[in-house]
């Protein structure tokens, strides 16, 4: 499944963008502008709750005036709030990843740490945060869970879950830890694209014989949905 849409979105290419003449897909915030593992926790930070193309201006803003935690942990905070505007809450993210900068220096000695327990906590970082940071900063195995994500796992029966922490801990049970780096970039990009929140495009996506969802709506299903079969064993391996 996700060899189908890595296919799918990135012709020719395990990981590049797909090749000149190919359909341009949106592709998402982490997966080509983040370069190091400092950009990539701040950078998390900022797209909370904010659409990629506006946290791509802003981090590129902010870490060409402060491209360290020392020089991010030093910027006085109505500069940051100014080079982060307009993404989500940008006063309280300016706060946030200045003291997340502090905590870096006076922790880690500026680094940025490879320990979960130890990216949790730092200021400003939540479940998603951290396992994006080790997958994106580090290539470490983790299961960063976002709406797209939560949404899809579902949608494909993979998990039946209620939250993100809850589809997280599903998806490590049924998920091969060799597929966990790959899961975030490749559903998120199917998510932007096309298995959207509202109008989901079945008839375009290439898994849609592998998707619960799919399948209802090739079958026309009318009235309640049937009762859920447990989840399904192997769901998301290629």
């Amino acid at each position: 499944m996700l060899d189908t849409l890595r296919r799918f979105y990135h012709p020719g290419s395990d990981d590049a963008s797909p090749p000149s003449g190919a359909k341009a897909w949106r592709v998402p915030y982490l997966r080509e502008h983040a370069e190091t593992p400092f950009q990539v926790l701040i950078g998390t930070i900022l797209s909370q709750r904010t659409r990629d193309e506006t946290t791509d201006v802003a981090s590129e803003r902010l870490f060409r005036a402060y491209p360290t935690p020392g020089a991010l942990a030093r910027a006085p905070l109505p500069r940051l709030v100014e080079l982060i505007r307009p993404v989500g809450f940008y006063s309280t993210k300016a706060r946030g990843i200045r003291d997340c900068a502090k905590a870096l220096l006076e922790r880690h000695g500026g680094k940025v740490p490879t320990s979960i327990d130890d990216l949790l906590a730092l200021p400003m970082v939540g479940r998603k945060t951290a396992n994006c940071t080790l997958v994106f900063g580090f290539g470490i195995p983790a299961v960063p869970v976002d709406t797209h994500v939560h949404r899809i796992a579902n949608r494909l029966g993979a998990v039946r879950t209620q939250s993100p922490e809850e589809t997280e801990e599903a998806l490590r049970q049924v998920v091969p830890k060799e597929l966990w780096v790959p899961i975030n970039p490749l559903l998120v990009q199917h998510g932007q694209n096309l298995c959207q929140p509202l109008r989901p495009r079945c008839e375009a996506c290439p898994i849609s014989e592998l998707c619960e969802l799919g399948e209802e709506r090739r079958a026309a299903v009318k009235g309640p949905r049937r009762a859920p079969a447990p989840p399904r064993k192997g769901a998301a391996r290629p």
